[in-house]
């Protein structure tokens, strides 16, 4: 699996320089109506052509390394969602988040606690992930899984898979003939 490791204390300047920045953006982002043409401009700004075609990501939203995000065409993301994407996020085509959803691709060193370990994760395509879930570094969330609100995922689910509970299981496959 890919990671990578950052040292914190080795962030150069540039790096420092624009974190701080999209942290401005978010600011502002999080300080305006959403749907409106400066919402829009702003999530533009902070995403770049990261952010596909008719999504739409609501305030408010917390995060860092947004240049890492990725976001497909005709994707929601709900309100408080919780966006740590310095070792990726990759969110395919069609797919859904409630509300309180984090997505965790990096997390601290359980012996150094300013180094971040980081993998990424990837949601494919139509998956659906339930209000309060947590996907840990280096998860992947296979085409139209559905993850069960408040499920913690450590571990992958994969295509049509339904998963629950903390730490999330597998509970049922779903029949791809019907999607």
């Amino acid at each position: 699996m890919d990671f990578e490791r950052v040292d914190m204390r080795e962030m150069k300047e540039e790096e420092m320089i624009k974190a701080g920045e999209m942290a401005e953006i978010v600011f502002k982002l999080n300080h305006t109506l959403p749907n409106t043409d400066e919402y829009n401009n702003l999530l533009k700004e902070l995403l770049g052509d990261n952010l596909g075609e008719n999504s739409q990501i609501i305030a408010p939203i917390a995060g860092a390394a947004f240049d890492r995000l990725k976001v497909g065409n005709n994707v929601f993301i709900n309100s408080n969602s919780l966006l740590m994407a310095r070792g990726g996020i990759t969110v395919e085509d069609d797919v859904m988040m409630a509300a309180n959803v984090q997505l965790l691709s990096n997390n601290h060193d359980e012996y150094d606690r300013q180094v971040l370990t980081c993998k990424p994760i990837h949601i494919k395509k139509g998956a659906w992930i339930g209000a309060g879930a947590s996907i840990l570094p280096g998860v992947t969330i296979g085409e139209y899984a559905i993850v069960g609100a408040g499920a913690i995922v450590t571990k992958d689910v994969g295509d049509y898979e339904v998963a629950v509970g903390v730490p999330a299981k597998v509970v049922k496959t779903l029949d791809k003939d019907k999607f």
